[in-house]
């Protein structure tokens, strides 16, 4: 019976794969007839010429493993794969070679590239220690390999990913970096997201924010080192890092506090989380500069984590990536690289390994009751955190404000 089974399934794609080929192979057609009627008129605008064009697409097909695609005439769905590290256990995130290998490596760069370093921080306010960090995670200080053709990456998102329009845009931007001669030839690779060099940016954020940091006149991601760090830092000044602060502090959070006071958007005095108990783990006090400005609840794992209270510059990292892991990591080994702190005091909960669409049912179902998730998208942000916590209070139940597979059935 199972070898009967396994030959009507073998069957089955035999005759299932012509139609499939078929179908892309009308896709791929379209894909083509676009980059000329839209994409080619577009980077003419923008002075790309028609042989940089041609050269760029030489070969270049879709490139139907990356993420996130909706092909003409079918709908976008919530994945159910879990692609990325920031949507499993929070802890994961932090796993002990990541860490290690980026604060190491991130100590040795601090020694070499010393004097740059302190050059940007004076331009930009930016502590060396977090543009670090950032050249850490992103490209593992240029050491790491960036395996795809961007433009197919781009070209291929550009056409039928969920945000089309977007990487429409990172497109034609490519192609105006290649016509500039800005990288050679072969350093037009990029990550599966279309990012380029060692800060990994965006080709929109190379044209709006590379920076000289070798005094040679360009601005060179892929090969400078210096012009890396500048790069970084000045991405940092121009979306609102304010000198003098820091990114944040690991907490001890009061039981009587509620884990729903998270968010960029519920942010008080610091003097107004001391009045509840709140303190810092280390047991020193917070420097003076932070008594200025307002400082926010953090708790990427809701209370089954570490807790923070962070700055206004922890939502700066954050548009370098939209994950508040990413900014908790980025600010953690920037504190290695430099202090030598050890691991978080918190401990991380066995929590996570949901799919994106369990977490999407919830979102939904809260949503019904009118409150503000942030969207149905299947990731736990602070809105759904804190709203997931909301209604764990409603119930009479201790409020932890983080999705867990005990909800899956309850919250819909």
């Amino acid at each position: 019976m199972r070898l009967k089974s396994l030959l009507l399934i073998l069957f089955s794609l035999l005759l299932a794969s012509p139609t499939m080929a078929q179908d892309r192979a009308a896709v791929e057609r379209q894909f083509q007839s676009w980059l000329q009627s839209d994409i080619w008129p577009a980077a003419r605008a923008k002075g790309v010429s028609r042989q940089k064009f041609d050269k760029a697409f030489r070969g270049v097909s879709l490139n139907w493993d990356l993420p996130d695609l909706v092909p003409p005439g079918s709908k976008a769905k919530t994945p159910k794969k879990q692609r990325q590290a920031e949507f499993g256990s929070p802890g994961k995130y932090f796993n002990r070679g990541s860490v290690d290998g980026a604060t190491a490596v991130g100590r040795q760069m601090a020694r070499t590239y010393a004097k740059t370093l302190a050059a940007v921080e004076r331009a930009t306010g930016v502590r060396g220690r977090i543009i670090l960090a950032i050249w850490g995670r992103e490209s593992g200080y240029g050491r790491v390999a960036i395996p795809h053709n961007v433009f197919e990456v781009l070209g291929t998102k550009g056409f039928m990913a969920t945000r089309a329009a977007y990487f429409r845009d990172e497109l034609i931007a490519a192609l105006q970096i290649a016509e500039a001669g800005h990288a050679p030839e072969a350093a037009m690779k990029s990550s599966w997201a279309g990012a380029l060099g060692q800060p990994q940016f965006m080709p929109t954020s190379f044209l709006n924010h590379a920076a000289d940091g070798d005094g040679d006149g360009r601005a060179d991601i892929w090969r400078s080192e210096a012009d890396t760090i500048a790069s970084i830092g000045n991405y940092l000044r121009h979306f609102g890092w304010q000198p003098g602060r820091d990114w944040g502090y690991e907490i001890t959070l009061p039981a009587n506090v509620s884990c729903t006071l998270e968010g960029p958007d519920r942010g008080r005095p610091l003097s107004e989380w001391e009045a509840m108990g709140i303190a810092r783990v280390s047991g020193k006090p917070f420097p003076d500069v932070e008594r200025k400005g307002q400082m926010f609840l953090m708790l990427p794992a809701g209370r089954n984590g570490p807790a923070f209270l962070v700055t206004p510059n922890f939502y700066v990292i954050k548009e370098y990536n939209e994950s508040d892991l990413y900014a908790l990591f980025v600010g953690h080994v920037g504190d290695r690289i430099q202090y030598g702190v050890g691991d978080f005091s918190g401990a991380w909960g066995q929590v996570g390994g949901l799919y994106r669409s369990d977490i999407a049912v919830m979102q939904r179902a809260l949503e019904q009751q009118d409150k503000d998730v942030g969207g149905a998208d299947g990731l736990p942000g602070f809105k759904t955190r804190r709203e997931i916590g909301a209604w764990q209070e409603r119930q009479g139940e201790r409020a932890t404000c983080f999705p867990t597979q005990a909800m899956v059935g309850r919250l819909r």
